[in-house]
């Protein structure tokens, strides 16, 4: 638990730097269209990054069930926001690594997914 909320943590730095870097040294650099891409990599990370930080302190998730989560939400950011910056602040072309955006999406869905699935079953067992 405590190193997914490390590593939720040190993606939140991450996020800030990268975002006020965004918003004051490629404003000037990036089309818009191409700072909207670099602003919505930015806003997931944060998303999930919040995600992975009510995960990983809800007393009602055991540490296999956060820790399943968590990977999905980890593996999702690095590569669905990872990929974004990797195209904007290295210059990699996208369409040499077009895959990786959608696989970290896929990952992210996976990851809200199997929260969804853990609370539907404690929604059935209630009941």
């Amino acid at each position: 638990m405590y190193k997914n909320l490390t590593i939720a943590s040190v993606l939140g730095v991450i996020g800030v730097i990268l975002g006020a870097f965004g918003a004051h040294a490629l404003k000037s650099k990036l089309t818009p269209e191409a700072m909207q891409s670099f602003e919505t990599a930015v806003r997931y990370q944060f998303l999930h990054v919040i995600v992975l930080l009510f995960v990983n302190t809800y007393k009602e998730f055991n540490l296999k069930q956060k820790n399943a989560i968590s990977m999905f939400l980890i593996a999702g950011i690095l590569l669905f926001s990872g990929s974004i910056y990797t195209i904007y602040l290295i210059g990699v072309p996208a369409k040499t690594i077009w895959f990786v955006t959608p696989l970290g999406g896929v990952l992210l869905i996976i990851g809200w997914s199997l929260m969804a699935f853990q609370f539907l079953k404690k929604v059935i067992k209630k009941e």
